[in-house]
């Protein structure tokens, strides 16, 4: 039996009266600390990077608490809307009001950055009045009402019977955006699940049969334009896209992420004759690419990049070392970004290629002169393979040059990382609702002291602030895809939406083992997959570290400046 399967009693004031003072006290409170860790952090009038590295816990606490004030924003809206659509019922409500009280009560009490680092209102320099005064009447209340025994216990009572579903609880989304979604579940059931923890274990490649299968449904044209043979929708659709297929294995929601990436390059940046030549391949999955970027002594400092490309004639030839290349065996064009002038310093020098290559096999990887590599072992991320690649001499036709222009690669790839962040978002979300879906069955298949293991409150807890998680990571997704479709920058919200996707999806992950107990820890049971493949999120595609520096520069730029 569960602790409460009977409705539980609303809050004294309307559930939308208190998230709405809610949100705009702490708008207040942000700008508060966007004053003083500004001041922290300021030498001679500007924002100075050094103090900003000296300062990390201060400058990384802002970027979460504006992560949470974004989130719980667009969580507020996701709800209003809800509402205006009679499409509000009581689950929604119990997961607004879990999701509203456990934050709320976070950020006055610490939030989580990552396991074993917390950021408190005082590390950002916030007096005990200036936090008083941000938690007001209806922030109390929430935090008193929400997170209760009773509200999660109803919650999980709630999801129990809603088991089998794509999502627990109504996403917001309209009909379109849900048919997408059920053509991509069914195809994911049917094709992916009954084998994604076969090819994990034993560290195989995704079948090209799947991957044909895919761009027949148009996964990997989904965002290009229809004039070149792309579906051209939005990228909320590839948000649901990814999540769906993600939530299958994180590898077939990740294959879609290289024809992304590389087919906003060329729309971005590359010339009419490129686009004609790439983009209709890329979108039929005639050829697959994928990025070449990332070098052993620089991660995320890309200004550092020494790989050069030499111009000899009418080719380019390329030498140096990438590393973490992801399914570049089987890829036929690499999005290779090398330093084209080594006069240049920093981003000024580099450049963009579209790099043909041929595929390769397990026996011969790169059968490509002046081109070699090694695989990397991984816990995770697996069904594609992660490399890492030495380039000596290898040849680039000077055609391939992206945009025709040397000196604009780090621009061009600056244009694709909003799409690629919220692309990121979408996968965690995947990847969360898996393990949320495995810890929910188990929890009522397992039968413990007599009764199934979610009658028992501190798994049923785990699965209801799960569900509850899932859902603010949700909103803060979609909504950052909803602005890059509007044509809004929404660089700083998609970095909000990896950055707390990722951990959500690790939080969801390791709490579904805890709930298989010494079961989760035997790698025949798929939840011990869906944790290896969860803690890539928090690294790739900007580390947590990184993102939260970067949201947390956009901040101290464009907020409470006076």
């Amino acid at each position: 039996m569960s602790i409460a399967a009977e409705p539980v009693s609303p809050p004294d004031t309307p559930l939308h009266e208190l998230t709405g003072a809610a949100v705009a006290a702490l708008d207040g409170l942000l700008d508060a600390a966007a004053r003083q860790v500004r001041a922290r952090v300021t030498r001679d009038g500007r924002l100075s990077s050094e103090a900003m590295d000296l300062d990390q816990r201060a400058t990384h606490g802002l970027a979460w608490l504006a992560t949470y004030v974004e989130a719980l924003r667009q969580f507020d809206a996701y709800a209003a809307r809800l509402r205006e659509q009679g499409r509000y019922g009581e689950i929604e409500e119990l997961i607004v009001r879990l999701g509203f009280g456990e934050y709320l009560a976070q950020v006055f009490g610490g939030i989580p950055m990552n396991q074993g680092e917390f950021v408190r209102l005082a590390d950002l320099g916030l007096t005990a009045a200036e936090a008083a005064a941000a938690r007001v009447a209806a922030v109390d209340e929430l935090i008193d009402t929400g997170n209760t025994a009773a509200v999660r216990a109803r919650l999980a009572e709630l999801i129990r019977h809603q088991a089998g579903r794509s999502t627990f609880g109504d996403t917001g989304l309209d009909e379109t955006y849900e048919q997408i979604r059920e053509e991509m579940r069914r195809f994911a059931e049917d094709k992916v699940s009954p084998h994604a923890h076969e090819w994990h274990l034993k560290n195989d490649y995704i079948p090209l049969e799947v991957i044909a299968q895919m761009a027949e449904l148009g996964v990997f044209g989904l965002t290009i334009p229809e004039q070149y043979g792309g579906m051209g929708l939005g990228k909320e659709s590839m948000v649901v896209v990814s999540e769906e297929l993600s939530r299958a294995y994180i590898g077939v929601g990740s294959l879609g992420t290289r024809s992304e990436i590389a087919a906003e390059l060329i729309l971005c940046g590359g010339t009419q004759e490129q686009k004609d030549k790439w983009l209709p391949k890329i979108a039929s999955g005639e050829i697959l690419p994928t990025a070449v970027f990332t070098e052993p002594n620089t991660g995320s400092d890309l200004a550092s990049l020494r790989t050069r490309a030499v111009k000899e004639g009418d080719v380019w030839k390329v030498y140096g070392n990438k590393t973490w290349i992801t399914h570049p065996v089987r890829a036929d064009v690499m999005t290779l970004l090398a330093r084209t002038d080594p006069d240049q310093p920093g981003y000024k020098g580099l450049s963009m290629f579209l790099a043909e290559k041929p595929r390769g096999t397990d026996a011969d990887p790169f059968p490509a002169e002046g081109m070699s590599g090694g695989e990397i072992e991984v816990l995770g991320y697996r069904g594609m393979k992660e490399y890492e690649i030495a380039f000596d001499g290898f040849e680039i036709s000077h055609e391939n040059l992206l945009g025709g222009e040397t000196g604009q690669g780090f621009k061009q790839l600056m244009q694709t990382f909003e799409g690629a962040r919220i692309q990121t978002a979408a996968r965690a979300l995947g990847v969360a609702q898996a393990a949320l879906d495995l810890g929910l069955r188990y929890a009522e298949e397992r039968i413990q002291f007599g009764r199934p293991l979610i009658a028992f409150p501190r798994v049923s807890d785990k699965l209801a602030l799960m569900t509850a998680e899932l859902m603010i990571a949700r909103q803060l997704t979609y909504f950052s895809a909803w602005e890059k479709d509007s044509g809004r920058r929404c660089d700083l919200e998609a970095g909000m939406a990896k950055l707390l996707g990722a951990r959500v999806a690790w939080a969801a992950a390791d709490n579904a083992l805890q709930i298989h107990g010494g079961n989760g820890f035997a790698q025949e049971y798929p939840i011990s997959r869906v944790l290896c493949d969860a803690r890539i999120l928090n690294i790739f595609e900007g580390a947590a570290e990184i993102q939260a520096q970067v949201i947390a520069r956009r901040i101290l730029d464009t907020r409470a400046v006076n």
